[in-house]
């Protein structure tokens, strides 16, 4: 059957040229892992960078590994993120459709037309394991690599299933990286990839190229482990006479195994953390994405000290040039280390907003106003999940044994505590108003009247009204929250117990 070259001649006249374009392009196959968010946040700020597009397309040709709902945790996660697409499935675009199997019918005609030029040819064989890969396939064994025009038709009349494969030429093939440099492989190592699968889908490569020329993407990025393949994209681009975009492969992020202790590249089969996780464990989604932008790319000049970016000022300085060759090492102490960052320089209310669930979580009595208590939390915890077991003395006071009451620092004993709780709970109980000054002039002249330093009156009150030695604040701030009727029935208890 002729094809129509009228057709292609429309398709390519959609393409946008002259400015720079990218895309992001995820299979719906469950949650980002981070190497999957790093490459969609270099993606997005290589095209704000230069002044172009971002684009967002959902690449589900992978029908056997699609996972309910994915594309919407894309979404969400994406947002989160802060990276805004252009286009895509959900706002449209002069290129669409933006989900691959809704331009099925493109793929076919395309490697039709690869067909027609000699670069691609059916094959009836017996399917391979694997369709995406083509494993050990050995083309000069395949009888379909050189059969006449006249036999393929009569096998496609017959209704024989078929794939299409990529006829790989002799001699070399040169792939150029922005990050790696020249790449030349002998032909004779490429095997004769599938394009089009029997199901009448294309494999993940072949879709890629078609997609990436039909939009207009100037710039590829994609992790270090599709550079084996990607001589396999040039002789694609040359069998169609295209411009071949800039690739741009990242190296992998590695991670130290919890369990061998081994480095391994980090991947969610190994149960590593995706974004999604890291969100659930109490990261903020602003410090996943800084300390993912460290992970292969590094500041130069006057900013090369700095850790710290906004997106606006990632954007201004990103580039291409320092996208390191060299693996990448998360690590988590050094993700806290970025979280706590983020979390101290948050404004207090906005702070008291993303912690209330996680007090609540521990504080269930509304009486004890959560906004108070996040202002205790903020400069001492380093993610979210730290904060139920440091507030959960707030609801129920905590059984705890009078040895706490013993603080060398603070230079008390049972003895000494048991004397402070005495003096101090008339004092306070005789307090007209609970206001934390007010708390906190009476303790602190109260230990001036008694003689003894601050910390020796405040470390047995403490202990009384938190049964912990560790707490968020100190006695006047919790005694404060806490209410005075809890403060002095809290304090009777600890006085029952060191007598």
């Amino acid at each position: 059957m002729a094809l129509d070259m009228n057709w292609f001649a429309e398709m390519e006249a959609r393409i946008p040229k002259g400015e720079v374009r990218t895309r992001f392009a995820p299979s719906p196959t469950g949650y980002m892992h981070v190497g999957n968010l790093r490459t969609a946040l270099y993606t997005y700020l290589i095209a704000r960078h230069y002044g172009g597009k971002f684009l967002l397309r959902i690449e589900d040709t992978d029908q056997g590994r699609l996972v309910e709902d994915a594309v919407d945790i894309i979404y969400n996660t994406m947002r989160k993120c802060h990276l805004n697409w252009d286009e895509g499935p959900d706002v449209g675009g002069p290129v669409g459709p933006y989900i691959q199997t809704e331009r099925r019918p493109f793929y076919g005609k395309y490697a039709e037309l690869l067909v027609e030029k000699g670069a691609a040819y059916y094959c009836f064989c017996e399917k391979t394991e694997s369709e995406e890969d083509s494993g050990e396939f050995n083309r000069e064994a395949d009888p379909c690599r050189n059969l006449s025009k006249e036999e393929v038709e009569a096998k496609l009349a017959a209704g024989l299933p078929y794939v299409i494969r990529q006829r790989i030429p002799e001699g070399q093939t040169t792939f150029s990286d922005a990050v790696y440099g020249d790449i030349t492989v002998d032909n004779s190592d490429l095997d004769d990839q599938v394009l089009i699968k029997r199901d009448g889908l294309p494999t993940y490569n072949f879709a890629n190229v078609i997609d990436d020329h039909l939009m207009g993407i100037s710039h590829v990025v994609r992790g270090a482990e599709y550079l084996s393949s990607a001589p396999k994209y040039n002789l694609l681009y040359q069998a169609f006479g295209w411009e071949i975009p800039t690739y741009v492969h990242c190296s992998s992020v590695m991670i130290t195994d919890p369990v061998s202790g081994n480095v391994r590249k980090m991947s969610k089969r190994h149960g590593d953390p995706s974004y999604e996780d890291l969100v659930n464990q109490g990261y903020l989604s602003d410090a996943i994405v800084n300390y993912v932008a460290l992970l292969g790319w590094a500041p130069h000049g006057d900013i090369a000290e700095k850790e710290f970016f906004s997106m606006d000022e990632l954007i201004a300085a990103f580039d291409i040039e320092h996208i390191s060759k060299s693996p990448s090492a998360f690590d988590m102490n050094k993700m806290n280390y970025f979280n706590a960052t983020y979390l101290r320089e948050l404004a207090p209310e906005e702070f008291a907003k993303v912690a209330e669930p996680y007090i609540r979580q521990a504080v269930t009595n509304e009486a004890y106003s959560a906004a108070a208590i996040a202002g205790l939390l903020q400069a001492r915890c380093e993610k979210l999940t730290d904060i139920p077991e440091k507030v959960d003395f707030f609801d129920t006071l905590p059984e705890y044994d009078v040895e706490l009451f013993t603080n060398k620092k603070s230079k008390t004993n049972d003895q000494v505590s048991l004397d402070m709780l005495e003096k101090t709970l008339p004092v306070l109980s005789s307090l007209p108003n609970w206001e934390q000054e007010t708390i906190h002039d009476a303790l602190i002249g109260l230990a001036e009247t008694l003689g003894v330093k601050n910390a020796t009156l405040m470390w047995p009150l403490r202990i009384s009204i938190a049964g912990k030695t560790v707490t968020p604040g100190g006695a006047v701030e919790l005694c404060y929250i806490l209410g005075k009727d809890e403060v002095l029935r809290r304090m009777e208890i600890g006085i029952s117990k060191l007598k």
